[in-house]
């Protein structure tokens, strides 16, 4: 199933589905249990190697969900990249189960390949300032950075667009994120080392 919002430029996609017709710009191969999807250069892939169900995936283009940069020129490129292309995310909808430990942890409902376009206007005006925000509030050291997206995605939910079978569990969404990293070459990088330069930012609905 291909959930659209009504705003400009999302989408989320249930895996089993995006597998079996991937959007333009993906090429999907499959070897024995294991699907192998290829990206074109249009595409911003943040999405780790998985295991769902009975099968492996492995996105052949993705940067992982936690990207690393060391020096201006990365930090540029990945700038340039995430205000120009469409970003793919991976993310559960999941509600939460009581382990064998008596811990809570969270079982997957559904995975879904969410996608958002990260030059459009409203998009790209939200990361400008949120990377901008992040820059000014450190001084030379490494910092982290997190592109949060749980409120665009609850907002699917509140609209209806999420099957409605799943959402009497009250579920929630899990790994609803993508993680930069900038890592300085300062020798005393005391802000870092104490967890002082994580940042983080949500993208929001674009109609709010």
């Amino acid at each position: 199933m291909i959930l659209t919002q009504l705003l400009t430029g999302i989408s989320v996609t249930e895996l089993g589905q995006f597998l079996k017709n991937p959007p333009e710009g993906f090429t999907v191969k499959k070897f024995g249990s294991e699907y192998r999807v290829q990206s074109d250069d249009q595409s911003l892939v943040f999405i780790d190697d998985l295991h769902s169900g009975n099968r492996n995936v492995v996105f052949l283009n993705s940067l992982g969900r936690k990207f690393k940069m060391h020096n201006l020129w990365e930090y540029t490129s990945m700038r340039k990249s995430l205000l120009s292309k469409r970003i793919y995310v991976l993310v559960s909808l999941c509600v939460p189960q009581a382990s064998k430990k008596g811990a809570t942890e969270p079982r997957v409902l559904r995975e879904y390949v969410f996608s958002i376009n990260g030059g459009d206007p409203m998009t790209k005006w939200q990361m400008e300032r949120g990377l901008d925000w992040t820059i000014s509030s450190v001084a030379g050291e490494s910092y982290r950075v997190e592109i949060n997206l749980s409120e665009i995605l609850n907002s699917l939910a509140a609209e209806g667009l999420v099957d409605e079978d799943l959402m009497k569990y009250n579920p929630t969404w899990k790994d609803a994120s993508f993680t930069l990293k900038y890592y300085s070459d300062a020798l005393f990088d005391f802000p870092h080392w104490f967890g002082f330069s994580k940042k983080s930012f949500k993208l929001r609905p674009i109609n709010t």
